[in-house]
């Protein structure tokens, strides 16, 4: 890419963690990270497709490759959440599903060398494009404060407006303390979102961060390229158990702190 020639290694590493944006509305209050936004609206779409392939040609009998992986898949979180979660809803393993492959496909992308996305889009104008949506804060928050509503669903279900409302003052500590009680709810249920939005977000871009600096410090010359090439296929082959890892993580402990909203103090 022309213009990334003339960039320092800094100005490189800030030239492809730069979001492609899109303001909206006079003074800009509200942008829009445009690169977040399309790609995982992508991964969704690639991993529905996918999913609906598998049962297009189901059979009851001896199924075929992909229904097979499919299947093997699903069984697996459905594993997870029926072990973990504790609660009567029927909707904790399909969350559990849309979660993880969801997350996972958007990890996934990190094994795309950078300039492998940027310089074509360059081609047709397009200057700046973060190709990881979970490298991206405000993707991961998006799906923890999704997670925290349905927490706050869950409990209000199970308990109702007044049990949930009784146990949020008298928790733990009796009627007697209410004002400690609300303290330590409040920072309860708020830090629960955050923790899962800021582990993800900060593995992922923590990850993206070292692969461009292997590409940078890799240098010119034939040397410098085999030695960028050598340490990011290391990295990248420690990235293969990172990536599904933390879309796990996520995965559980959405179902852990689902399950927990319904338990009785």
């Amino acid at each position: 890419m022309a213009v990334e020639q003339e960039l320092t290694p800094t100005g490189y590493i800030q030239h492809h963690l730069q979001n492609l944006t899109a303001p909206i509305g006079e003074g800009a209050f509200w942008t829009l990270h445009l690169d977040t936004l399309i790609t995982s609206v992508l991964m969704g779409l690639l991993i529905v497709f996918s999913f609906w392939m598998a049962t297009r040609r189901a059979t009851a009998g001896v199924p075929g490759k992909w229904q097979a992986f499919v299947e093997i898949c699903l069984e697996f979180v459905d594993r997870q959440a029926k072990d973990t979660y504790h609660g009567s809803s029927k909707l904790v393993t399909p969350i559990a599903i849309t979660l993880f492959f969801w997350i996972l496909m958007m990890n996934l992308i990190k094994m795309i060398p950078a300039d492998f996305i940027a310089v074509p889009l360059t081609w047709v104008g397009v200057h700046y494009w973060k190709p990881v949506p979970t490298a991206d804060v405000n993707a991961t928050l998006g799906m923890s404060i999704s997670v925290f509503f349905l927490m706050l669903f869950f409990a209000l279900r199970s308990k109702g407006l007044g049990g949930f409302t009784k146990e949020f003052l008298t928790a733990p500590f009796g009627k007697w303390m209410v004002p400690f009680n609300l303290i330590l709810n409040i920072v309860e249920w708020v830090s629960k979102p955050i923790s899962l939005a800021m582990r993800l977000f900060g593995n992922m871009f923590g990850g993206e961060i070292v692969f461009l600096l292997i590409w940078v410090l890799g240098g010119a010359g034939i040397i410098g390229a085999f030695a960028g090439g050598l340490f990011g296929l290391g990295w990248m082959l420690f990235h293969l158990l990172v990536i599904p890892l933390q879309a796990f993580i996520f995965m559980m402990l959405s179902i852990v702190y689902l399950s927990l909203s319904e338990d009785t103090h």
